[in-house]
């Protein structure tokens, strides 16, 4: 902002009011209570991610109304693919937030204003390889086979996944600068965003789908829709909403090599944890399919079983995804600020709502197990007592999950790449795939009444388990080391305010 600017807006008032106002609400950050500023924060958050979770339920049923079987297969077969371009989405956004924040904590306004117009090329120069990359056979053939796209399919998935990469300018740019709202310290405007953008997404698939009969192509199109209404809003935000803290500058957009590889390490965590998830659930599919052929209950039951228990179990995580990105924000500038004491208070709260969250979670779980299941149309009894003991199993460990990801979290907000990529690995890379490989090998000649169906599900818990200590001996270092920065600060303070005295006073 110019000079001449600064002192018109100071004439007219408001302007100046507003930015006045958004100031306060990054430096409130590292100032107001910390219970308070989490739940601020916290509640949209989880609102956004429920929100996003319930329009692709939403999505499927106007898709299986509108298009039939065929259309759900087309999305099934899209869905690893999608998962990589939301992996790249959080990649980029993800890391450069985290960035963001640190850099704000620091005092450093210019260098986070820079590191958000960065991050804007950066979604948009992707996107456009990745649009590029879908429409060329030679990639997009072997990745459709991959995904074990039939003959019937594969053109239904293969036109679904083009109409979709032609959007990824709108997903990867809107998803990923939507954290820098937060980070600005206005977590129900990055939560409006999201909501107007599901809402924009369900309207167009009425639209498209049901009403004008288009079938994949017409929930391909309305996903589009949806998400550049949202990148819209999110833009709007940045470049003409009054008094904003930050501002996406033309200055900015030109690329730094070095800001680049900050914000692509600081991401990596959050683009393994995707990776991580479609690669997992291929292993799994192929263990359900082994081993189901083996039980009564057939290979088809029990990926059909597994199929309900996934969508569950994600929705149930959720809540604490929104919580770990909810205090990433609080913990980065507070950690740039170099309040420690702080940083540890946000952590310890972050952690606490997480449990406290997933244990009413997993109350509602094991107590109606049953009609959870039943609400998702199985009727048959035996896949229903199938399903039930899966999604028991599978959730076990669910009060203390939040733990794990609130933990995992905290170094990609405060700056610990390496850590915070090898605490995303643990869960589903380093155990899950290895256990849902071995132990229906191994379980049932240790455990008789156990068969190796039963073991697939268990990997789960057991994954779950290893990765929360794991993940606990990584904060208790933490912890150490923030202990004892925060002795070192007070004695620093104490020495400086003994020094102060002890001048002879004038």
């Amino acid at each position: 902002m110019t000079e001449e600017k600064m002192m018109r807006e100071a004439r007219e008032g408001k302007p100046q009011t507003a930015a006045k106002k958004e100031s306060e609400r990054v430096t409130r950050m590292g100032s107001g209570n910390i219970p308070a500023l989490v739940v601020e924060f916290a509640v949209p958050a989880i609102l956004g991610m429920l929100v996003n979770g319930a329009y692709n339920i939403i999505d499927s049923v106007f898709l299986g109304h509108g298009a039939g079987e065929i259309g759900l297969s087309a999305v099934s077969v899209a869905t690893p693919i999608m998962t990589v371009f939301m992996a790249i989405s959080m990649l980029i956004g993800a890391g450069g937030n985290a960035l963001c924040a640190l850099r704000l904590g620091e005092g450093k306004h210019s260098e986070a204003e820079h590191v958000l117009g960065n991050t804007f090329t950066l979604g948009v120069l992707v996107s456009i390889l990745l649009a590029v990359l879908a429409h060329v056979p030679a990639c997009i053939e072997p990745l459709l086979s991959l995904s074990s796209a039939t003959d019937t399919v594969r053109p239904y998935a293969r036109d679904f996944i083009q109409i979709i990469s032609l959007g990824c300018v709108f997903q990867i740019v809107g998803m990923g600068i939507n954290n820098f709202i937060r980070t600005c310290g206005a977590p129900n405007r990055a939560f409006l965003t999201m909501l107007i953008g599901a809402v924009g997404c369900t309207i167009f698939n009425a639209i498209f789908v049901m009403g004008m009969g288009l079938g994949v192509v017409g929930s391909a199109w309305a996903t589009v829709c949806g998400q550049c209404i949202s990148c819209i809003t999110v833009v709007w935000y940045f470049t003409k909403t009054p008094g904003v803290p930050l501002r996406l500058r033309r200055k900015y957009l030109a690329m730094n090599g070095a800001l680049v590889r900050k914000i692509l390490a600081l991401g990596t965590a959050s683009f393994v944890l995707q990776i991580g998830a479609a690669v997992s659930q291929v292993v799994t599919n192929y263990a359900l399919v082994k081993y189901g052929a083996m039980s009564p209950i057939g290979a088809d039951n029990a990926l059909a079983a597994v199929g309900v228990v996934g969508r569950v179990a994600m929705f149930t995580i959720l809540p604490l995804i929104g919580m770990s990105i909810a205090v990433q924000p609080l913990l980065g500038f507070n950690y740039g600020a170099k309040l420690w004491h702080r940083v540890k208070k946000t952590l310890a709260v972050g952690m606490l709502g997480a449990t406290i969250i997933g244990t009413v979670l997993w109350v509602l779980i094991m107590v109606f197990a049953v009609q959870i299941i039943g609400f998702f149309g199985i009727t048959d009894a035996a896949l229903v007592d199938l399903s039930a003991f899966a999604l028991r199993v599978n959730l076990i460990f669910l009060p203390i999950i939040g733990f794990q990801i609130v933990g995992s979290n905290y170094f990609q907000a405060t700056g610990q790449p390496t850590k915070s990529i090898i605490l995303s690995m643990t869960r589903q890379i380093l155990f899950l795939v290895p256990l849902t490989l071995i132990l229906p090998e191994v379980l049932p000649g240790i455990l008789p009444m156990f068969d190796g169906l039963d073991a697939v599900y268990m990997a789960v818990p057991c994954s779950d388990f290893l990765a929360i200590f794991t993940v606990g001996a990584f904060v208790l270092v933490e912890l150490h080391r923030l202990n004892k920065r925060i002795a070192e600060s007070k004695s620093a303070a104490q020495f400086a305010t003994s020094e102060q005295a002890a001048q002879p006073q004038e």
